[in-house]
């Protein structure tokens, strides 16, 4: 089976943005071809072709495939180095202070982190759920993943972190354990008091994304209880973040829905606690400027005493680095 490979640099950016070199590449991920045949194909001299070739070669994009006698001539066939090739490349804008993409599942102490350092480093947030972040991180879209995924045998996101990076080396670090739970409009008035409340007759719930770890332990919890979540009005209809969630529920859009103690007690809600979760920053490779001062922030007193103001934070265990001895194992 012929495989896929990434375009990771910007030399290879560069000669696919040649449409005479990309035509030249596509030719070549079909089937091995000679200069000559390639000219052919072109309506081009194999001179031509040699200076585009030379330039694929040099990016990592063609190799020479097969060198053969055809009587008094030798030719040399070439092919791509993949039968497709997919284009990804995290373009960071230019600054004198480094700057570090963050994916994943948003946090609010995470936000007031970001808002401490803006001086030395700009974070740059992408909320779109523990699972896409940790899959952004897998292919080098972003630099650090935030997760709070909740595994089947109880333990929170080093599972899922093997599993998706089973072939490299990755780290992750407890960022705090949080208090989630249902985000009411205050004072209650529909009468909620648990999840099957939420099937009652008037109540609009909202939920959030595909993907992210509160959606996945409510879509967990009610496997386990036997709620039909079919049933809930407003479940199709989701949001991204905790802050928007909360501000739906203040301003009469929703009547109740799933998050952070914090976000709900920003917003004037009534809370009920349903579980605590583990969130953790996860990244890989080499600590990068921009990310050790990130870690280092994070367990910094003046930190820990502003997410300790933060209602439904813990953080004994701040900046503990959770062992992943079976990376590496495949």
């Amino acid at each position: 089976m012929r495989t896929t490979a990434p375009i990771q640099t910007f030399e290879q950016i560069k000669c696919l943005a040649d449409s005479r070199r990309l035509g030249i590449l596509r030719l070549l991920m079909a089937e091995p071809a000679t200069l000559t045949n390639i000219g052919a194909l072109l309506g081009r001299s194999p001179a031509w072709v040699q200076h585009h070739l030379r330039a694929l070669e040099s990016a990592g994009l063609v190799e020479l495939a097969e060198v053969r006698a055809n009587g008094r001539v030798t030719e040399k066939l070439y092919q791509a180095k993949a039968a497709a090739f997919v284009l990804q490349e995290l373009i960071l804008p230019k600054s004198e202070k480094p700057v570090l993409l963050v994916s994943g599942s948003h946090d609010l102490a995470l936000e007031q982190l970001s808002a401490d350092l803006a001086p030395q480093l700009e974070v740059i947030a992408q909320p779109v759920g523990s699972l896409d972040g940790l899959a952004n991180l897998r292919l080098g879209l972003c630099q650090v993943s935030g997760a709070h995924l909740l595994d089947a045998d109880g333990d929170y996101n080093a599972p899922t972190v093997r599993r998706l990076f089973p072939d490299r080396p990755a780290h992750m670090v407890t960022l705090a354990y949080r208090h989630q739970g249902l985000m009411l409009s205050a004072g209650n008035p529909k009468a909620i008091h648990s999840l099957a409340d939420l099937i009652g007759s008037g109540v609009t719930f909202l939920n959030r994304n595909p993907g992210s770890g509160t959606r996945l332990w409510l879509e967990r919890e009610s496997a386990r209880t036997g709620l039909p979540v079919g049933l809930i009005p407003g479940y199709e209809h989701f949001v991204y973040t905790h802050t928007d969630a909360a501000r739906a529920v203040a301003e009469g859009r929703a009547d109740v829905t799933l998050g952070l103690e914090a976000a709900a007690r920003r917003h004037g809600l009534d809370f009920i606690p349903l579980f605590v979760e583990r969130y953790d920053l996860v990244f890989q490779g080499e600590m990068s400027p921009g990310l050790e001062m990130l870690l280092n922030a994070l367990v910094s007193n003046a930190f820990r005493r502003e997410m300790q103001s933060l209602p439904g934070y813990e953080t004994a265990h701040t900046g503990e680095q959770i062992p992943l001895q079976e990376l590496g194992r495949i």
